[in-house]
């Protein structure tokens, strides 16, 4: 049996339905945007002794938390026991948010969220409903392998965030970024080496 990894992307989410029209009326496409691959498209291609899992979580562009967990709860008897979670971004909190407030059927292997929202204290884009509820600090009940990935420079989300995380599960490795953004890039080969090696 194969190893498993799930990857839940980012997205973008409102307060209003006039809020997301505002969105979209002032957000420019171009050719790049529209083909750009990042490190998550590419991860199956550099992990051939697993298979990868990559959901497209519904409505990216206005998502909402009770729809994104419905999907992901469809995946539930797809999932193998000792499965590893990627949460980038919106996909991040929602692991979190998930995690905490539910209880998952499967055995983790290890938890990686890359650049997650933690509260809009520092953060300039609203989190509606997948706003936590308190602490993540019921994380750790499910694996004793919980990377967290954040850049000094990422524009989307602070540095301030990752290090509540941080405080919220002390056990949890600090993986910490001078340069990456908002971890667009097509590699990421300290998430791939932590994956293989957890």
């Amino acid at each position: 049996m194969k190893k498993q990894v799930v990857i839940i992307h980012g997205g973008t989410t409102f307060d209003s339905y006039g809020e997301y029209l505002k969105y979209l009326l002032s957000c420019e496409l171009s050719v790049e945007k529209l083909f750009k691959k990042d490190w998550k498209d590419l991860l199956a291609s550099e992990l051939p002794d697993f298979e990868v899992l990559y959901p497209k979580m519904p409505n990216a562009k206005n998502a909402r938390y009770p729809e994104w967990k419905i999907w992901f709860e469809k995946l539930f008897p797809l999932l193998y026991d000792d499965v590893t979670l990627v949460g980038h971004s919106l996909g991040g909190i929602f692991l979190a948010k998930y995690l905490t407030e539910n209880s998952f059927p499967k055995k983790i292997k290890s938890l990686h969220l890359v650049a997650p929202p933690y509260d809009t204290e520092h953060c300039k884009e609203s989190l509606a409903d997948f706003a936590l509820s308190g602490k993540v600090d019921g994380l750790e009940k499910y694996t004793d392998k919980i990377f967290l990935y954040q850049s000094k420079d990422d524009p989307s989300v602070p540095f301030a965030d990752v290090l509540k995380y941080e405080k919220d599960i002390p056990s949890a490795k600090l993986i910490p970024f001078e340069d990456r953004g908002h971890f667009t890039q097509e590699e990421f080969p300290e998430l791939l080496n932590n994956i293989k090696s957890a």
